[in-house]
């Protein structure tokens, strides 16, 4: 169709345009797309329509007469959305180019894009529009990783009138994907538009993309048309924006920070269509759009004070999931919390070989401390009832599969060679050794997974109490007062006045000096009487950089700024940490951290990346960023949230503000923020809480 030019490009989005971006990112919900700044993709890239983590579009190029299209800009003005401009070559005689094309993408489990020419010339257009499109239903890791695939799968093409069809079987399942576009020429390659476009007219079309798995389609989501009724993932946004709480702060650091952390943590949430009520968040963007059990909970712990909801649906939805068979392939066993679920069409190529993959040794006591603290933070009693069954498989799960060797420590072992070798936080391969570089030997128990084990009886403890049951909180009171003086006499390493990173299968300390201990900090499990050596170690020009605390001192053997695990800045390992020194009443180092990192996160737009290089910041003046950085990612994003209500002192059991924020934070006031079952003001300057006026709330 063709309407007249009455509106010029810089008009068409209330966005900045981003000139120098390179690949562009859109989400919605597991689903995201990944393109050149001019909207194309290309299957040599790391780029695609991904869902249910398969690349179901490869090839996306829009060309003009045989030619490809200059990039202008792009907007983002949504997640899942994103508006590409560019123009087309100048035709004979012209001076300039008068074809500008522009490019509405928006992304839910499919795709649709409005694709809008205008013809700016005083002369009539006559031209041919051509999208090639193709697909190889590439694994999503077979792409991230530059990885042919092997594997040989039944492919089929189908053409009908404005419609390609493609689909692909393997193991008796099938994938479909269907791009079809009113009006256009489809051919087993491409979908072809003949365009006459008068002077100073536009012409519109939408493509729309469609994938369906074993015959079940999926939804396209919003409309590309900017007049259509909002759809889900616009629906979905504007309520998590109106719900939650509206920081305002004098320092544009700060207020970029935490505005950008709660639109990232809306974008990177998960919809299950059985269970549309409850929310988890994704790990991160582009690679890790699924559910992971240990960045999804400690995500969830972070954001209580912000987003409740989300603890409840990551809780209810991991209980679904809990193990209740032994799989040694998949390392599932009863009461054990997932690792992660992938939804490829061959599973063989996930962790295991299956679906869902188990080989984490922190996620199930992880769970059980998330349980007790959205039971203070004011969960529901019957949601607490419901899940308390389940925090009770996972205790049993402890003792009965996490201890291996029966000396009261939780430890891992690999049961099969394609599971991780390494299963905490710190998964890569190099990531526990000595301070001389030697690998540790499994089993393996680190130090912080101990210190889960005693915040999961710690609240199990307290979870007991909120019911009567005394006799059952003394008991746990004891487990946890145990395993402290144990933890304290294995793991204290005496020469070097700070704890192993873990203990190998020999149980010899593992001697680094690593972050991990700053989770000791905030679970509670180091004795008084080490903190100030445990906070001068972390806060040693070893570890801390100006920015943030590394993960792996300088000095360490294996120590180096710019891998994944053994030397860089981690943003929500700092959190941790930061909520483990005002645990101790160590403000101080506490605020000292969070600065650095809120003015860090300057260097990356506001938005908390993954990990960055552990540089000294009086080196470089700059942080370094880390190449393959996921970005938004979960628990990076829930990061400046963190550091806030740490630092604020938040207590859901208690009226007090207890602030210790860097000066020039204030004046700092939160809106709406959950504390315990009501919602209040909160401001830190004053150091005052009050209820908030607003009534009525959304439903997160």
């Amino acid at each position: 169709m063709t309407t007249p030019s009455t509106q010029g490009v810089a008009d068409l989005v209330d966005v900045s345009v981003r000139p120098g971006a390179e690949d562009v990112t859109v989400l919605a919900g597991s689903s995201f797309c990944r393109s050149s700044r001019s909207g194309d993709m290309d299957a040599d890239h790391a780029h695609g329509l991904f869902v249910r983590d398969t690349r179901v579009i490869s090839t996306w190029e829009l060309a003009l007469d045989d030619a490809l299209l200059e990039p202008l800009g792009v907007a983002n003005p949504d997640p899942y959305s994103a508006v590409f401009v560019a123009r087309a070559s100048s035709r004979p005689g012209e001076i300039e180019p008068t074809v500008v094309v522009e490019r509405r993408r928006t992304l839910a489990e499919g795709m649709s894009e409005e694709i809008i020419v205008r013809n700016f010339s005083a002369e009539p257009l006559s031209s041919v529009l051509d999208l090639a499109v193709d697909t190889d239903f590439a694994d999503l890791f077979d792409v991230k990783e530059f990885r042919r695939t092997t594997v040989r799968r039944k492919e089929q093409r189908r053409v009908t009138d404005g419609t390609l069809e493609l689909s692909v079987g393997h193991r008796g399942r099938r994938r479909q994907v269907r791009v079809h576009s009113p009006g256009a020429v489809a051919t087993r390659r491409s979908v072809t538009w003949h365009l006459a476009i008068p002077p100073r007219q536009v012409w519109k079309t939408v493509v729309e993309v469609t994938v369906a798995e074993d015959g079940t389609a999926s939804s396209v989501g919003p409309s590309a048309d900017a007049s259509a009724e909002p759809t889900s993932p616009s629906r979905r946004m504007t309520d998590w924006r109106a719900a939650i709480p509206v920081v305002k702060s004098d320092n544009p650091l700060l207020q970029d920070a935490l505005d950008r952390s709660a639109e990232d943590l809306g974008a990177l949430r998960l919809v299950d269509p059985e269970h549309p009520d409850l929310d988890v968040v994704a790990a991160g963007a582009p690679w890790f759009m699924a559910l992971f059990g240990r960045d999804s909970l400690l995500t969830s712990w972070f954001a209580l004070p912000w987003v409740p909801g989300l603890a409840r649906g990551t809780l209810l939805t991991l209980a679904r999931l809990q193990g209740r068979q032994i799989n040694p392939s998949s390392e599932e066993q009863p009461g054990r919390i997932l690792h992660e679920v992938r939804l490829g069409i061959d599973e063989s190529r996930a962790l295991g070989g299956n679906s869902v993959y188990y080989g984490s040794v922190d996620a199930t006591p992880l769970f059980v401390m998330l349980l007790g603290e959205a039971a203070r933070w004011g969960m529901a009693d019957e949601d607490v009832a419901q899940l308390l069954p389940f925090a009770d498989r996972a205790l049993a799960w402890i003792a009965d599969f996490g201890d291996l060797d029966g000396d009261g420590f939780v430890e891992y072992q690999r049961t099969t060679e394609r599971g991780l070798l390494n299963q905490g936080w710190k998964d890569s391969e190099d990531a526990i050794s000595f301070r001389e570089g030697a690998p540790a030997r499994g089993p393996i128990a680190l130090c912080e997974v101990q210190g889960y084990v005693y915040g999961a009886y710690r609240a199990r403890a307290d979870l007991a109490r909120r019911v009567g049951d005394t006799s059952g909180a003394e008991g746990w009171d004891v487990r946890a007062d145990q395993l402290r003086a144990a933890f304290d006499d294995a793991f204290w390493v005496p020469e070097h006045r700070h704890f192993a990173l873990a203990l190998d299968g020999d149980k010899r300390p593992v001697d680094a000096l690593a972050s991990n201990q700053g989770h000791c900090l905030w679970t509670g499990i180091i004795h008084e009487r080490r903190v100030d050596h445990v906070v001068d170690a972390l806060l040693s020009p070893a570890m801390f950089t100006g920015w943030g605390v590394r993960t792996l001192a300088d000095g360490m053997a294996t120590y180096n700024p710019v891998s994944y695990h053994n030397g860089s800045v981690w943003p929500h390992d700092n959190a941790v940490l930061v909520a483990g020194l005002v645990r101790y009443g160590h403000h101080t180092a506490a605020a000292r951290i969070a600065h650095g990192m809120i003015e860090a996160s300057a260097a990356f737009d506001g938005r908390m990346p993954e990990l960055f290089g552990g540089f000294a910041r009086d080196d470089l003046g700059f942080p370094v960023p880390y190449p393959t950085s996921c970005s938004p990612q979960a628990w990076a994003a829930v990061t400046p949230i963190a550091l806030v209500t740490s630092l604020l002192g938040l207590d859901p059991e208690s009226d007090h503000v207890d602030t210790h924020t860097p000066p020039d934070w204030e004046p700092l006031r939160i809106d709406g923020l959950h504390l315990g079952r009501r919602r209040v003001t909160v401001d830190g300057h004053a150091r005052k809480l009050r209820p908030w006026p607003q009534q009525h709330e959304t439903p997160l």
